[in-house]
């Protein structure tokens, strides 16, 4: 019968330990991880649509590339001067600021230009796919260079 106290005490250290690395969703990593979350959906929504895991919706894909425009100019108002402990960030983000936010306004002018190319009727896969092409490689360059996988 000791062993359930025992038991019970060790699931509530563990539960105490796992909650101690949690983001505060209000602070700044834990704002440009939520956009960065919301971009991701909706960047795999719109691939989806273009690779065929999803019907190609011409007014969603429309909508998906405002909402993507949208979010690619959040997340850079909440990088703080100095890096966070918890952040993916490698320290590049912070020693080289001029690199990075030429990164950040590249990925803008990308999904500027997708949102350009929603414009030209009829929105096909074929008349968006470069541009989505595009925003893919903006995101993937500025990862291999300032995100520690």
């Amino acid at each position: 019968m000791k062993l359930l106290p025992l038991s019970v005490s060790l699931v509530a250290v563990l539960a105490l330990l796992a909650g101690c690395d949690r983001i505060d969703p209000n602070s700044p990593l834990g704002k440009r991880k939520a956009i960065y979350q919301q971009m991701l959906d909706v960047k795999e929504d719109l691939g989806g649509m273009l690779r065929g895991r999803l019907p190609f919706d011409p007014e969603g894909f429309t909508s998906g590339a405002a909402k993507l425009d949208q979010l690619s100019r959040q997340p850079w108002q909440h990088y703080p001067e100095v890096k966070e402990a918890q952040s993916d960030a490698r320290d590049d983000v912070w020693q080289q600021q001029a690199r990075f936010n030429q990164m950040a306004r590249e990925l803008e002018a990308r999904t500027a230009a997708l949102v350009a190319a929603t414009t030209q009727a009829p929105v096909t896969s074929e008349s968006v796919a470069p541009a989505f092409q595009q925003v893919e490689d903006a995101c993937e360059a500025c990862h291999k260079e300032f995100r520690a996988y």
